[in-house]
């Protein structure tokens, strides 16, 4: 049995695109879920009222083909834009010197400003700042006077040290004040990620925005710059804030995120979504989840109502892959089985072509009880395997190697290439084609 907590972000990718660039990568900061999560893929709309539609798929791991590769995805609902409720959106940008840099408060202005280009008049902003002391910018304006939303946002100035706490307590105030009781709340951080004045040990600042989610405001986080860019830490707040998280290295990145996507990232239609799946020992000897390290949660976590777990937004995509060894299959990969006295299978009992059973549990985004979904999986492989599938997969193979598993017999990056390139798809955006370049890039540095 595995249970995990959904994903959304895909910081990690864009961060990821930015070390291929200078030719370097630290696997450290490879997360392979979030690469996978970073592209879309063409699951249908859900067919009843529920938030999210389910789609699995069966074939061969291309790096290990005597293994199974399963897919699992999620497709929250799309809300048309005129639907969705109103925002009270409060901006917390960090102004500290080292701010100061074009791909940082630069970026981070012209990318707000896609960010206003989806609002209503309905909606409303504000701003604070933080450096050497927390300040209220704009008070919370309707998007109705952009003009003066834009002129703040034009004035802001880089200087000064950190106060990362003080700017939290202080953004989520005024979020609160200005709360909609059935609209989208939510702080809007963005920073290159350095909080060093105020409550700036990782377990103060977690403790204080998991104290603030209570509060029904969601967070999404955004990093920009490189340095002193304490990626891990900003993943870990929006995890712990109900939120998401982006790493905006250009203005391509700010388009996608920001405009594009915006819906998904700024809209949750589904919190605290958690995943349980029981393979069947018939079927499957061994299984291993790809990526979602730390999303991972203890079994009985899964009908805990006060543990936390990841957002769903309004049209969102979420893919999870498990690596299977079959039960007839001798692999080398397989762990070491302990030899139990009590533990019987149910082999008695019929349970067909199931290969294992999923249950998902969600909440309402101000709801507090989760509703729970059960569905079965097939053994038999899936009989026309999608190019997002295809796709997927190439994604995951590329992040296993960049990570150096040592769980992979194949690493060559020019069967991932080829594999990517020919299941690339409608690919409008070009994000696809954008990815093949970047393995070809990286194969030109391991020659």
């Amino acid at each position: 049995m595995s249970t995990f907590s959904i994903d959304v972000d895909n910081a990690s990718y864009s961060n990821v695109r930015r070390m291929i660039g200078y030719g370097e990568v630290d696997k450290n900061a490879v997360r392979i879920e979030e690469m996978i999560n970073y592209f879309k893929y063409n699951y249908p709309q859900p067919k009843s009222n529920g938030p999210f539609s389910i789609n699995t798929e069966l074939d061969q791991a291309p790096w290990n083909p005597n293994h199974k590769l399963l897919k699992i995805g999620l497709k929250g609902k799309n809300i048309p834009m005129n639907n969705l409720p109103p925002s009270n959106i409060v901006f917390l940008i960090d102004t500290s010197g080292s701010m100061e840099e074009e791909n940082k408060l630069p970026l981070l202005r012209s990318s707000l400003k896609i960010l206003l280009d989806q609002l209503r008049p309905i909606d409303k902003v504000a701003i604070v700042v933080y450096a050497g002391s927390a300040g209220v910018v704009l008070s919370p304006t309707s998007v109705a006077e952009k003009g003066k939303i834009i002129k703040a946002l034009d004035q802001l100035q880089a200087g000064g040290s950190t106060a990362g706490g003080a700017g939290i307590e202080l953004a989520y105030k005024l979020a609160q004040e200005n709360f909609i009781k059935a609209g989208n709340n939510r702080v809007v951080l963005a920073t290159d990620g350095d909080f060093n004045v105020g409550v700036s040990s990782k377990g103060d600042l977690e403790s204080l925005i998991e104290e603030k989610r209570k509060s029904g405001v969601f967070l999404t986080c955004l990093g920009y710059g490189m340095g002193n860019y304490k990626d891990n830490r900003m993943e870990t707040l929006a995890d712990k804030g109900n939120g998401n998280y982006a790493y905006i290295d250009n203005l391509q990145e700010a388009n996608k995120f920001l405009g594009r996507e915006f819906a998904g990232n700024i809209y949750t239609i589904a919190k605290d979504v958690k995943i349980q799946i029981e393979f069947n020992p018939k079927y499957v000897k061994s299984y291993r989840l790809i990526g979602y390290e730390n999303r991972k949660l203890r079994n009985e976590d899964f009908e805990n109502d006060k543990i936390d777990a990841g957002e769903l937004g309004s049209g969102h995509t979420v893919t999870a892959l498990y690596e299977i060894i079959p039960a007839d299959i001798h692999s080398g990969f397989s762990p070491k089985q302990s030899k139990l006295k009590y533990s019987a299978t149910s082999t008695t009992q019929k349970f067909g072509d199931e290969l294992g059973t999923i249950k998902f549990r969600y909440k309402k985004p101000r709801g507090s009880k989760s509703s729970e979904i059960v569905e079965t999986i097939k053994h038999s492989d899936t009989p026309n395997i999608s190019t997002d599938f295809k796709f997927a997969s190439a994604v995951a193979w590329f992040g296993l190697v960049l990570r150096d598993s040592k769980l992979i017999k194949k690493k060559s990056l020019t069967d991932i290439e080829s594999l990517a390139k020919q299941n690339t798809g409608k690919d409008t955006e070009g994000y696809r084609a954008e990815f093949v370049d970047m393995v070809h890039k990286y194969e030109g540095f391991h020659k």
